[in-house]
């Protein structure tokens, strides 16, 4: 199964989540919130302590992985007991707008799993305890400090109130033995689906999956340059991506069911291609393929592939809850989670690549990463990065979802 990252709202979900929340900009940390800035002094504040970690639950390896080699090295080094909770980020943006909006200081979130327009949305509404990253050791020993992805998640300023936790990038699947072809442009892609009709689709936005290859055609037909300061305009924004959307329409006709419908869901295009209904199958997450090989979903011949002008790529983070109960010890956590150690351990374990600035690592640390098998069918770490593109801004997401609803669906 491949590993699933904190969707981006929908701008209905996102209203909702946020009716009850009051506030404007995040908000310098009250004085109960204020923690000493000596780390020592903070895992004296954390031992013995246990910190709860909300996110989304449905992904088996990460659950393991977070259950067992972390909560065991956070015990045995901190006396910190890890307790995971499973939410889904909608459900967690209302609990905490709906604390905010009560008044309530202390809630029972202490971090969070986010990236993109969520974290946009908390912290614009002060649901965020921050900065911190700058008291993070790992953090300033291990991550570049000038990397796009350090200074803004989606185009937006993080400013310390999330850490780096994994990456992700977009990949396009094919099994070898049933198709010569990996179509690396959308040009070749159109030439593809003609060439083997009804045997491509995507999956339908806003799954996050298929909202990603929709950005990946724009950018791949439009650039992407443009995308960066543009203003959260949905008419401007139209103007902009209008000979992506007319590819898109291009394409319809050709794909899987004609183009009338998509699939609902990442998991069933993989389910489809798996199958052998579709060719290609698209992952956010670049060794899907070796996970899927090993638990027999793929065919041994899958392989993932790049498009020439490169797939978008995004972090996702932790973040801390403005009202937790236990900052310190969230502290003690994501630094902890920022360890050469834990980061070559979930590199191995969940098949996600690290955020660490490989520049910074001893060779002995160096070599922790260099000994994880990547596993078949997969793409190396620098053949990833070196065609890695940005994301949007988290604002426009949810406008180009509605957009290719409105001119590409039925067209």
């Amino acid at each position: 199964m491949s590993i699933r990252f904190p969707r981006v709202l929908t701008a209905a979900a996102l209203s909702a989540a946020l009716l009850a929340g009051c506030g404007s900009a995040a908000a310098d940390p009250t004085p109960e919130q204020t923690l000493p800035t000596d780390f020592d002094s903070l895992v004296e504040l954390a031992r013995g302590t246990t910190v709860t970690f909300y996110g989304w639950g449905g992904d088996d390896a990460r659950n393991q992985f977070l259950q067992t080699t972390v909560a065991d090295t956070l015990k045995e080094k901190y006396d910190i007991t890890l307790e995971v909770v499973g939410m889904d980020i909608d459900a967690i943006l209302a609990k905490l707008s709906g604390e905010k909006g009560a008044g309530q200081t202390t809630g029972t979130i202490d971090m969070i799993w986010i990236n993109g327009e969520n974290f946009y949305s908390c912290k614009e509404n002060g649901l965020l305890y921050g900065p911190f990253t700058q008291d993070l050791p790992n953090f300033n020993a291990y991550v570049d400090q000038e990397d796009t992805e350090t200074l803004t998640d989606f185009c937006y300023p993080i400013e310390g109130y999330e850490a780096p936790y994994a990456k992700a990038q977009l990949v396009l699947i094919r099994d070898s033995a049933a198709t010569p072809e990996a179509p690396t442009s959308t040009e070749e892609l159109l030439e593809f689906v003609q060439k083997y009709p009804g045997k491509v689709t995507y999956p339908a936005p806003p799954d996050f999956t298929g909202s990603a290859f929709v950005r990946n055609v724009v950018y791949d037909i439009c650039g992407w340059e443009q995308f960066q300061d543009m203003e959260a305009d949905k008419e401007t924004l139209r103007a902009a991506v209008a000979p992506a959307m007319e590819y898109l329409r291009e394409l319809n006709p050709y794909l899987w069911n004609g183009g009338e419908t998509f699939p609902a869901s990442s998991t069933q295009l993989t389910n489809l291609f798996a199958d052998g209904e579709v060719l290609l199958d698209i992952s956010y997450s670049p060794y899907s393929p070796a996970v899927n090989i090993e638990k027999g979903i793929y065919p041994d011949t899958a392989q993932a592939f790049l498009w020439d002008n490169g797939t978008i790529g995004n972090t996702n983070y932790i973040a801390i809850a403005y009202n937790a109960p236990n900052k310190a010890g969230a502290m003690v956590v994501i630094n902890e989670l920022l360890s050469p150690e834990l980061q070559a351990a979930q590199y191995e374990a969940q098949k996600v690549l690290p955020v660490l600035d490989e520049e910074k690592l001893s060779a002995e640390e160096q070599a922790l990463f260099d000994a994880v098998d990547i596993g078949e069918g997969t793409l190396p770490q620098d053949a990833l990065l070196e065609r890695r593109l940005p994301e949007m801004p988290a604002a426009l997401v949810p406008l180009l979802e509605e957009i290719w609803t409105e001119e590409v669906v039925g067209q």
